[in-house]
């Protein structure tokens, strides 16, 4: 039992830290958000239909058409939460986008409470609400100039679009319990060259190796491995643990971005991005107001 929390740490630390890393690849790739987003269903397609063959997963007996349907449903959520973060990155920055992103546990809550049943606890609606002063503090703030390209507030919105879409997909996942989640991911990422596909400029495609290399990466290492990964921790370690070890990823994602392309932080984001991780934490770890206003105190 210990080998297998200590093994699935180990899967989930290396998933939140690809994760983290994706904003420097798309940035640095240098293609519309669109071409990258299609680049990397594709490639992941490719990877996820190699990992599911060598797992047997390949067999229509596995999903019903209505468990289809609503993978399919997933998959445009999650294509749609792509393209709205990465573009969010050159509005907000990575640190911030990323940041701003993690409030997707609350937009969850939500979603659980209208399609679900799930009731909203006065401790929910607690981090909820710090959650939110998190996020005031963050719209408030100045960025550094030569930070950002556009609109703060719209890189804002484009990050709160993204958290509302994955939360939509999680949502899907939740519907397909017991489903084998590389199937559903392998359907999600078909899902998104259907969708992206029309809209690709094939005849500007990327002219240097370098360009390809970053793509493929995305595709093979941030959602073909990662996705492996991922579900392989999740399968393996208790849920708090799981919640504790995603914080990696807004972390490695600030990291990237300070070390990478010079961002940092202004003192009242850094303020507003630690109330909404500390939020968020919160809810995923089940921590009481009590005990966190204790905590303050002493």
């Amino acid at each position: 039992m210990q080998s297998e929390i200590k093994r699935g740490s180990a899967e989930m630390t290396a998933a939140m830290l690809i994760s983290g890393s994706i904003g420097w690849f798309v940035v640095m790739s240098g293609q519309p958000v669109g071409n990258v987003v299609f680049w990397r269903c594709l490639f992941g397609a490719i990877t996820l239909l190699v990992i599911c063959a060598v797992l047997g997963l390949l067999n229509p007996r596995l999903l019903s058409l209505k468990s289809f349907g609503i993978a399919v449903f997933g998959g445009v959520a999650i294509v749609l939460n792509w393209l709205l973060l990465f573009a969010s990155y050159s509005h907000a920055s990575i640190s911030i986008a990323t940041t701003v992103y993690n409030t997707q546990p609350f937009m969850l809550l939500a979603l659980g409470a209208a399609f679900l049943g799930e009731k909203i606890t006065g401790t929910k609606l607690f981090w909820l609400g710090l959650a939110f002063a998190g996020m005031m503090a963050i719209v408030e703030a100045k960025p550094d100039s030569g930070v950002v390209t556009g609109s703060y507030g719209l890189g804002i919105a484009l990050a709160l679009g993204a958290a509302f879409f994955y939360a939509l997909a999680a949502l899907a996942a939740k519907w397909l319990k017991g489903t084998p989640p590389h199937l559903i991911a392998l359907i999600q990422v078909s899902t998104g060259i259907l969708m992206l596909a029309p809209f690709v400029d094939f005849s500007a495609l990327p002219a240097t190796s370098g360009t390809w290399s970053q793509l493929v990466t995305m595709g093979v290492f941030h959602t073909g491995l990662m996705y492996v990964l991922l579900y392989g921790a999740i399968q393996k370690l208790p849920t708090h643990l799981t919640g504790a070890l995603s914080f990696i990823y807004p972390i490695a994602a600030i990291a990237v971005d300070r070390i990478a392309f010079g961002h940092a932080l202004q003192p009242l984001q850094v303020i507003g991005a630690a109330i909404i991780l500390l939020a968020a934490a919160g809810m995923n770890l089940g921590w009481t107001p009590g005990r966190f206003l204790r905590a303050v105190r002493s």
